[in-house]
């Protein structure tokens, strides 16, 4: 996978049955199943005939599958291809070929994969990888609208330059998108309805035509949050700061990239009013250079389209700063009745008492019903985090570290719940 994904105890002894069919695009199942597993999910498999010319059941064996299946009446138990349907939570066919396709829309069983699809009554999930021309024939195009119809999910194929040199549509989805869209099929979908505004990373303040002021916030919270709050049904906006995060390719999440705190103030103001909650963890800077550049008594007003020469400044020079506009000061001020909002507080050191101070004077200053605290020095660039929390009815709680994937997942049903 090109980006890490989360992992989230939440689905810790979930089963999801993977199914394999004919395609060079075979041996991301591989990793796809490792992530997966690494996640606590337990995965068994079973390969089409034309799977196996391509990889072997052995290498899903020797991942951790459990168990792999084999083919029809070659000395398997008589009802295997049932026992998925009775165990697994949900399905994944991936990569999915136009031939199982259209025995599914068909509603045929040559083969273990098949019977297994036809006789599993929980939530299926494809993903096609075929040629460009074979993706686009009517015939496939049928079997797909047939198989949405009757409640298969599918996670369409991407474009690009096939191995036989073709481009077009059918290359196999990226891994992160079949992985998340996987993990949505078992997640209930309590946040359903729901629109949620989430600000992460860090802005980016420019003093001259190439630098840049800015923080070390990598977006990993807010991105945990963006999506866990999409796997449960919400419909997701996010406005993000330069960050390098995989998000979800789906009508349900919107991204929104800026770069200045003033870009992030104008457009979370202008999905605000269609919004139910608000989560704003971007690492915003509080100030940015409103002067240029000091030399002797001259002053560049125009800073940001010129590009400054260390030989031009060998004594240095000074920068003139200006408060940003407090976004979620901002937010909180127009706040109605049945919008919800957490913000998070970053403090230095490591005194409990005094992140308590903080964070229960920010709850009342930005009219927030949560306020998230915790040390620079523990959350920063982490994969985990350690937090004390305090809301509007007066609690306040101290949840020790975690990843921050799980800490996501509760505080979204903490924040569901005030």
């Amino acid at each position: 996978m090109q980006h890490e994904v989360l992992q989230f105890s939440h689905y810790a002894n979930k089963h999801i049955h993977l199914g394999v069919c004919g395609s060079v695009a075979v041996y991301k199942s591989l990793e796809l199943m490792r992530a997966f597993i690494k996640n606590n999910i337990h995965v068994s498999v079973t390969l089409t005939n034309a799977a196996k010319q391509f990889i072997q059941p052995l290498s899903f064996e020797a991942l951790g599958a459990s168990k792999v299946y084999k083919n029809m009446f070659d000395n398997e138990l008589p009802f295997d291809h049932l026992e998925p349907g009775q165990m697994a939570d949900a399905m994944l066919i991936a990569p999915a070929s136009a031939n199982t396709l259209a025995q599914l829309a068909q509603g045929l069983s040559h083969e273990m994969l098949t019977c297994q699809a036809l006789a599993f009554d929980g939530p299926i999930l494809l993903a096609p990888a075929m040629n460009p021309k074979m993706w686009a024939n009517p015939a496939t195009s049928a079997n797909i609208e047939t198989l949405l119809e009757r409640g298969f999910f599918i996670t369409d194929p991407e474009n690009g330059i096939m191995a036989c040199k073709d481009e077009g549509q059918g290359r196999l989805a990226q891994l992160e998108k079949i992985y998340y869209d996987t993990l949505a099929l078992l997640t209930e979908q309590d946040l359903y309805g729901k629109k949620i505004l989430v600000t992460l990373g860090p802005t980016m303040e420019k003093w001259d035509a190439v630098r840049v002021w800015t923080n070390n916030s990598t977006g990993t919270m807010g991105t945990a949050l963006a999506i866990c709050a999409w796997l449960r049904g919400a419909d997701v906006y996010v406005v993000a700061g330069p960050v390098n995060q995989y998000m979800p390719q789906d009508p349900h999440f919107h991204r929104f990239n800026v770069t200045s705190a003033d870009e992030m103030y104008t457009q979370c103001h202008e999905l605000w009013n269609k919004m139910d909650i608000g989560i704003f963890t971007a690492a915003v800077a509080d100030f940015k250079p409103s002067s240029g550049i000091e030399q002797e008594t001259s002053y560049y007003d125009n800073f940001e389209a010129v590009k400054f020469k260390k030989e031009n400044y060998t004594q240095g020079f000074s920068i003139h700063f200006s408060p940003n506009l407090d976004i979620l000061k901002s937010i909180g001020a127009v706040k109605q009745d049945h919008q919800k909002i957490m913000g998070f507080s970053a403090e230095s050191g490591n005194n409990m008492e005094s992140l308590s101070l903080a964070i229960h004077k920010k709850l009342l200053t930005k009219n927030a019903d949560i306020i998230v605290g915790n040390f620079l020095d523990e959350a920063m660039g982490t994969k985990t985090n350690r937090v004390l929390i305090a809301d509007k009815n007066g609690n306040e709680k101290e949840w020790n570290t975690m990843s921050k994937a799980d800490l996501a997942w509760q505080l979204l049903s903490y924040l569901e719940a005030l």
